[in-house]
């Protein structure tokens, strides 16, 4: 089972992904060049932002797992950002109808949307979560939204930012410092461990939250199931 991986962010999900296969899918190892793929394997190319994502890299991403011939899954990773999740899968998969893009073989395309970005997801660890928090903006933040409480997924955007993402950025940076654990898109402390991935797990597969992270759960292991 081999898979590439074709993700949105330049840092972040390159970052992260990698550590957070290793628990879901211990079974299938990291190769940094697509053509080392051999069995049970995955390879991640970290694109530049929607949707240039979508113009460059995903036309090349398909020719390539094409002309190697071994991967059975190409998936994309991306945020939804501004739009609804349903928006981006349309924009997406009209894009694909259109330059008539399609995999050759037994390959086969698999959309992950990160509803709004992917700090919105790791916004899901209710153990890190602080309900007296020593921060001020923080506590601003719990006042207008308790990720505690609500689904990640479905916060606003507060006053200020010019993007839902860059509030749930800020707001994952804010709580985990609570923890004193300094988290950046470059660096994304904290989010890559076993334990906090648990909580996230936990939290989507015990709830109707974070629909968009299920997603990517059921993905993994409906790959885990077919590892052979």
């Amino acid at each position: 089972m081999n898979l590439y991986f074709l993700v949105e962010g330049r840092r972040t999900e390159k970052k992260v992904y990698p550590k957070w296969l290793s628990v879901l899918l211990p079974q299938i190892n990291e190769v940094k060049f697509p053509h080392e793929v051999s069995q049970n394997n995955f390879y991640i190319f970290s694109a530049n932002g929607y949707p240039s994502i979508l113009d460059n890299h995903l036309v090349n991403s398909i020719d390539e797992v094409n002309s190697i011939g071994n991967f059975d899954f190409l998936v994309m990773c991306i945020d939804a950002e501004e739009v609804e999740v349903e928006e981006r899968k349309r924009e997406v998969f009209e894009f694909i109808s259109q330059k008539n893009l399609s995999l050759s073989g037994a390959a086969k395309f698999v959309l992950i949307i990160q509803n709004r970005c992917i700090e919105t997801w790791c916004l899901g660890n209710k153990r890190i979560f602080k309900h007296n928090p020593n921060s001020e903006t923080l506590r601003s933040y719990i006042e207008y939204y308790s990720v505690r409480q609500n689904d990640p997924e479905l916060m606003g955007n507060f006053g200020g930012f010019e993007t839902h993402a860059q509030f749930h950025e800020t707001y994952l940076s804010e709580m985990l410092r609570e923890r004193n654990i300094r988290y950046t898109k470059k660096n994304p402390n904290g989010v890559v461990e076993k334990h906090y991935l648990d909580e996230l797990v936990k939290r989507a597969t015990t709830t109707t939250h974070m629909q968009t992270f299920k997603t990517f759960l059921d993905f993994c292991s409906e790959v885990s199931k077919g590892i052979k």
